[in-house]
């Protein structure tokens, strides 16, 4: 089946001719998974309103040419096994309220997207899978069918010899489900028959503060957990107050990157990624005694911070790019509005056993996920290690607070008692009145295959979010991809803002090394 956005940058270059893959004939045969029909949650319903239609994407490099009757075989035992990949989103007619998943059987060759072109008259590759996912990006999924759809370009790239993009409607499930789902089919190449390995964060034991001490020494500790708890209630009380206050009317400081006025109108994004080393973060991490999550926010403080320095220098007189001359205004406000998975993860090793089993669990499965409004310093510092120093202090703050638990739990209430338009108005105002969208995802440590096929990378990200810039880091194996969708109205250079976070991970790294805060990369 030919795509339309192949179709798109075909009417734009004369020679490239996607080539149709021709259907058998009728609609293969799979056992599905029978389960009844399922009301959508709130989250899922707010994800349908027309103002908020995010689709989310992961893309995924291989080492080879990919055909798409293998793909199509795996997929039916293992994709297709989860009941939201074969239902349709149905609405009652009488009712455009009751929302519900009917199951319905799915013909893959209208999933499954197969591009590929004359590769000797192709100006750049990478070039040209830029521009179909950014021409993808400007359409939606047919309701009229299950949210998803796989298209395979078979490009070769500087990085890969093809590249697989699969889309899902997010009202299927949060980032972390779908993150979870896809390396859930997939298998290390070293063993067909192991699931990728995600690292975990320890949990410590949780200590008996009465046991091994004093009653005075109990008590004190236990007084400490107490003031511990009363500091988090108090963070939150501030943190809600900041959320209620962003949504009526305390915007982002206007600067370059800040969405147009006319964003709802251009919901397209262009999606550019960078590959960096994994280890030059943990080389940062364990010289400073934080954790890669901090680097990462650091890292993109940094670039944002250079990248928001040069914008404001044109047209005007460049004041240069140190901590004491600089072209940046005093006092940027600019903030991320960060989605937290709130529920126990189901991890991938349930979700294959789910959908090798033929089974209806849904534990860690679903859009369950609250918001935090995460500020960025924007300055420039002529200590590197300043970055990752303010990162630390900004997260560190946030982990003590439940702003995501009462921003899901304010969501669901305004959901039920107010509806669909008036929760996705207020979801909108926080996107649009905030700046930025980051994640932070933990990948597989060893190489993976999706059906059969080695991959050199994947990542994640998406399109339709209110705001301009969403960033998302993703770790595999000894790399991590930094992904960014912007609107390019509002960020018209993508790849200079990579070169940003690319350089200021490289002053962070050698500012340890000058420093001697290690003595060696080992």
């Amino acid at each position: 089946m030919e795509s339309p956005m192949a179709e798109g940058l075909r009417s734009r270059s004369s020679g490239l001719k996607p080539i149709e893959t021709k259907r058998k004939g009728g609609i293969e045969e799979y056992d599905m998974v029978t389960v009844e029909d399922e009301p959508l949650s709130p989250m899922a319903r707010l994800f349908h309103d027309r103002r908020f239609d995010v689709h989310a994407i992961a893309f995924m490099a291989c080492k080879t040419r990919i055909s798409p009757q293998p793909v199509k075989e795996k997929l039916v035992h293992t994709l297709l096994k989860h009941p939201r990949f074969t239902s349709l989103m149905v609405v009652d007619e009488e009712n455009l309220t009751d929302m519900k998943w009917v199951q319905t059987k799915i013909d893959l060759d209208q999933h499954i997207i197969i591009v590929e072109v004359d590769e000797t008259q192709m100006e750049s590759p990478d070039k040209f899978v830029e521009d179909y996912i950014y021409n993808l990006s400007k359409t939606s999924l047919d309701r009229s069918k299950p949210l998803w759809d796989l298209h395979i370009i078979n490009v070769k790239t500087r990085q890969a010899e093809s590249v697989v993009v699969f889309r899902v409607h997010h009202s299927l499930g949060d980032g972390t489900s779908l993150i979870s789902l896809l390396l859930a089919c997939t298998r290390q190449t070293a063993d067909d028959l192991k699931l990728p390995t995600i690292p975990t964060k320890k949990r410590r034991p949780r200590p008996n503060y009465l046991r091994g001490y004093s009653a005075k020494e109990g008590l004190w500790r236990l007084l400490g957990k107490f003031w511990l708890f009363m500091v988090m209630l108090v963070n939150t009380a501030v943190d809600v107050f900041m959320f209620i206050i962003t949504i009526m009317f305390l915007k982002d400081t206007k600067t370059p990157i800040s969405a147009p006025p006319d964003f709802e109108s251009n919901k397209a994004r262009r999606i550019v990624h960078r590959i960096i080393s994994l280890d030059d973060l943990k080389f940062v991490k364990n010289a400073m005694n934080v954790t890669i999550n901090d680097v990462a926010l650091g890292l993109t403080q940094a670039g944002l911070s250079q990248y928001l320095n040069r914008r404001y220098a044109i047209g005007g007189k460049d004041k240069g790019a140190t901590e004491r001359s600089n072209n940046l205004p005093n006092g940027i406000r600019l903030r991320s509005c960060l989605c937290f998975n709130l529920r126990s993860s189901a991890g991938i090793e349930d979700l294959a056993n789910m959908m090798e089993n033929g089974s209806k669990g849904k534990r860690g499965w679903g859009n369950w996920f609250g918001y935090a409004l995460l500020p960025f310093k924007i300055a420039l510092r002529d200590n590197p290690l300043d970055y990752v120093k303010e990162a630390k202090a900004t997260v560190d703050r946030k982990k003590r607070s439940f702003e995501a638990l009462s921003t899901l739990i304010m969501a669901e209430l305004l959901i039920k008692f107010f509806g669909i338009k008036v929760a996705t108005e207020v979801t909108c105002k926080g996107f649009s009145n905030s700046t930025i969208c980051f994640t932070n995802l933990v990948g597989p440590q060893e190489e993976i295959g999706f059906c059969g096929y080695p991959i050199t990378y994947f990542a994640p990200s998406a399109y339709g979010q209110p705001s301009a810039l969403m960033i998302n880091f993703q770790s595999y194996i000894n790399k991590m991809i930094i992904v960014v969708s912007v609107d390019e109205n509002a960020i018209p250079d993508p790849h200079q803002l990579l070169d940003d976070f690319e350089d200021s991970l490289n002053l962070i790294k050698n500012a340890v090394m000058e420093k001697g805060l290690v003595k060696n990369l080992k």
